[in-house]
Order: structure tokens, then sequence, then C-alpha cells
């Protein structure tokens, strides 16, 4: 009776053993079955018996030259052709994915807002890379860094610092951050704001207060919390509630370009020079990046918002 370690190593078949038994199944006879792997008769012969070793029965039955098939051949026959055709499937998506023609690209971006103008970039890109399956995964939205790094993203599109060692970032372009609020507002007829004006104030947001640029980068620096704060993620729902007069919200100039006017909204620049904000591309460090992904990021920061 064999210990666990010979049985390990009867049972560790191999790709080439595979088509070995197929070549020989199908060509009849080892003569045949040699030419059609480019190996000597011996060589096979010795592999075969190797296989039939290290499984314990044999596959063919010997009747002159013919080889036939026994019922453990006949089931290994099965699993090779099986086996065997998946990873011609392999090597052939492996083979498009090297070629860079066919591809997935996963992206995220932070900033909800941001889904607003991607559409645009989308649209360019699938054109010229029909074969690239690009999937905005919105639930990232909330921590986009911390899912590249766990590898469900391919890309993402951010305004934070970048300081991980693990991850490269491509400078995009910078947006103008402005306080929107209702042309009835008591701030609406200031040239700009400063932190203390928003003391006072009900601000709307998309995430909590601590996570945006408005509070680390403006509020933060001069001790001002705001009197109160509302999470809304919808930017149109965040704008009728400024219209209404419930709050005011800071948001990127081309973002409320479209409705400044439409919904009676008055945009004023924070401060002196205004607050600004840099976005990235960022991705893993690889020794290589596919070319779709090079691409996709020089679109973006040609045609990112204005």
């Amino acid at each position: 009776m064999c210990n666990s370690h010979d049985r390990r190593k009867r049972l560790n078949l191999e790709i080439r053993h595979f088509r070995l038994v197929q070549a020989i199944a199908e060509e009849g006879t080892v003569t045949a079955a040699s030419r059609h792997l480019h190996l000597t008769q011996s060589a096979l012969s010795h592999q075969l018996k190797d296989i039939e070793e290290r499984l314990g029965v044999p596959l063919f039955l010997r009747l002159g030259k013919k080889m036939i098939l026994t019922p453990a051949g006949g089931k290994l026959l099965g699993s090779a052709r099986s086996i065997l055709d998946e990873v011609r499937r392999v090597e052939e998506e492996v083979g498009h994915l090297a070629s860079e023609s066919e591809g997935v690209l996963r992206i995220a971006t932070e900033c909800y807002t941001a889904y607003h103008w991607l559409p645009a970039v989308l649209d360019g890109f699938r054109k010229k890379h029909p074969g690239v399956q690009v999937r905005v995964v919105a639930e990232a939205t909330g921590r986009p860094v911390d899912s590249l790094l766990s590898g469900k993203l391919d890309l993402a599109i951010v305004t934070s610092e970048i300081e991980d060692r693990r991850l490269s970032a491509t400078h995009l372009f910078q947006d103008e951050l402005l306080l929107i609020a209702s042309r009835e507002h008591p701030l609406a007829s200031r040239k700009f704001v400063r932190p203390s004006d928003f003391a006072s104030e009900n601000l709307l947001v998309y995430t909590s207060l601590e996570e945006s640029l408005l509070y680390r980068a403006f509020l933060a620096p001069s001790g001002i919390r705001p009197r109160s704060v509302a999470q809304v993620q919808l930017t149109e729902a965040m704008l009728s509630m400024v219209q209404a007069g419930i709050g005011i919200a800071v948001l990127a100039r081309w973002a409320v370009a479209p409705y400044l006017r439409a919904r009676n909204l008055r945009a004023i620049p924070l401060a002196r020079p205004g607050l600004r904000r840099e976005w990235r591309a960022v991705r893993l460090k690889t020794p290589s990046t596919p070319t779709y992904i090079v691409e996709f990021i020089d679109r973006l920061a040609r045609h990112g918002p204005e």
C-alpha cells in the first residue's frame, strides 16, 4: 500500500500528459502520436509509462500497433479535452490582454460630482478602445484609494494627497471651489467669503465635514466649524436645498455653472485668491501598465471639466 507521498507523486499530472493521452487516442498509434507531438517514439512511450505508473492503472491496451483506450483512459481523455479547451481559451484571452486590445478598466472617483463629466471622457475612450470594458465602481467612491490597494480598482481619480510608495499619481487638472448660496442669502452680495462666514451657517456636504477639502484647507486652519452640517449626496438635491434657503454648499465651478441662472443661485469665491484643488489619476506601481490605461489617463487630463 502506498504512502501519502507516493500517492501525491502519482497524481501530479501535467498539461503535457493530457496532450499526450489525447494525441494517442485521436491518432490511434504511438507512431502517429509521436509525429503529432514532435517526439520520438521512445520518448512518447516513456512518458505514457510514467503517466500510467503515477495513476496506477493502464490507459491503453496494445493490440499490435493499435492503441485502444481502457475505461480509465477514456475517463482521462474526457478530462483532457475539457482541460485543454480551457487552457486554449485562457491562452487566447491572455494573448488579447498582452496585445492590449482587450481588457477591463475599473475606475472610481472620490468626488460624486466627478461622475457628471466622466461620461463624456468614457464615450470618446470607448470609441477608440471598443475591446476595453470600462466599469465605474460607484461603491468605491467613499474610499477609492483603499479599493485600489485591495485590488478592486485599476484607477482612482482623486483630489487627496498620495504618499503611499505603492501608488503612482499623475496630475490631471485643477478646479476652483466656490460657495453656492441663494440670491437672497446675506452672503450673496459678497465678492468673496472668509472662514468666519461659515460659523453661523448650515453647510451641505457630500461626505463628512472632516473629509472635505473645504474643512481641511479652509476652515480648520482658522478653527472654524459650521453651525450645522447635513450630508446630501445628490448635486441637484443639494442645489434645490440651497435655492430654498435651507443651507449653503461649496462646489466646483464647472459643477454648478449650468444651474446658476436657472436656479437663481450665486457663486462666491472662497477668500483670495480662491480655493483650488488638484485632481490626480492614481494607479498601483507595476513593472508595466497597459497602454489603454495610460491613454485613458491622458484623455482625463485633456478632456476633464472646464
